[in-house]
């Protein structure tokens, strides 16, 4: 490669200062970020995320440089620690979305689910929801899962249950995965990484073990990295996080962002009625009729008025 000859490619990990970049054929190069980025005024913590195509040069020392990222067809983002007002990217250019899902070891909680689905939506990104662990559940608990499946899919949500100790379903999820850019995502110890070996057993990524006191995965992924699989396409594997920020929707948006609301919209009295409490809603009526499930239009609730993350009654049952 020229040493001052623009490159094409990929940022497939983020460490800070440096970013690792796959090149066009397949070559891996550290680069750094301009010092222009540095200087200009921006919302994020984080100007450059993994997924991102960007434009570099080689230096001399056979580092690179990115000179320009190019514009994002799509990315999630979430609050950036302590600076509610400031947006973390988490990752860029996505074509599916996992989202990983447990009943127990660790519990997932539906208002986490909800939430990503409403980020999801806001930046056009398919999502499937994985439930995972399957093998782990009696009939009880595998009838819960069953139930929410139903109420996803009748939304319009792709769904997919689960178990790399038994297989099933792994052959599925892989054919999702094949030549597309996904993103894997949930709390911390619901089996990500398990998914993503069961999917590509080449990658070997390290699997975290289960707090048994606190019941919460210990984090083992530190930052997001995207992994090359030999069926085609890429993984972006992310740290466990708790939950997704949406300081940049207002509610109107936060309104269309729940498809089986979004469908009622202008069928009220009121064309910006956002379905709280006012006269002659369709929406609260067919919340009432059990056409809208009362458990997403509470988290629709709580979402509207960013009280979403004070409720603990949530869990899955």
């Amino acid at each position: 490669m020229g040493k001052s000859k623009l490159q094409n490619g990929i940022v497939i990990k983020s460490t800070g200062s440096w970013h690792e970049v796959l090149t066009d054929d397949r070559q891996k190069v550290n680069c750094r970020l301009r010092g222009q980025f540095r200087k200009e005024k921006v919302l994020n913590t984080n100007p450059i995320v993994v997924g991102d195509r960007v434009h570099f040069i080689i230096e001399e020392d056979s580092s690179g440089v990115i000179m320009e990222i190019l514009p994002r067809k799509n990315y999630i983002d979430r609050k950036a620690t302590r600076l509610s007002k400031i947006n973390h990217l988490i990752a860029a250019n996505i074509d599916i979305a996992f989202l990983v899902i447990t009943l127990k070891s660790p519990r997932t909680s539906l208002g986490f689910i909800d939430r990503f689905l409403v980020a999801a939506e806001g930046f056009r990104i398919p999502v499937c929801l994985l439930f995972n662990k399957m093998d782990l559940y009696n009939e009880k608990e595998r009838a819960v899962v069953q139930e929410l499946s139903e109420l996803y899919s009748s939304i319009g949500y792709d769904t997919l249950c689960c178990s790399v100790m038994t297989g099933e379903n792994i052959s599925q999820l892989k054919e999702k995965m094949s030549n597309s850019i996904s993103l894997f995502s949930g709390h911390s110890g619901v089996g990500k990484s398990a998914l993503i070996n069961a999917v590509d057993p080449t990658l070997d990524l390290k699997v975290g073990e289960i707090s048994q006191y606190h019941q919460k995965g210990k984090h083992t992924t530190t930052f997001a990295q995207m992994f090359q699989l030999q069926c085609g396409g890429g993984i972006i594997d992310t740290p466990g996080i708790k939950e997704f920020g949406l300081i940049q929707y207002s509610k109107d948006e936060i309104r269309d962002y729940f498809p089986e609301i979004r469908q009622y919209n202008n069928q009220c009295r009121f064309s910006n009625c956002l379905h709280v409490h006012e006269p002659d809603c369709t929406v609260i009526k067919a919340v009432e009729e059990g056409k809208i499930a009362l458990t997403r239009y509470q988290n629709y609730l709580a979402i509207l008025e960013d009280d979403d993350l004070k409720i603990a009654d949530w869990e899955l049952r």
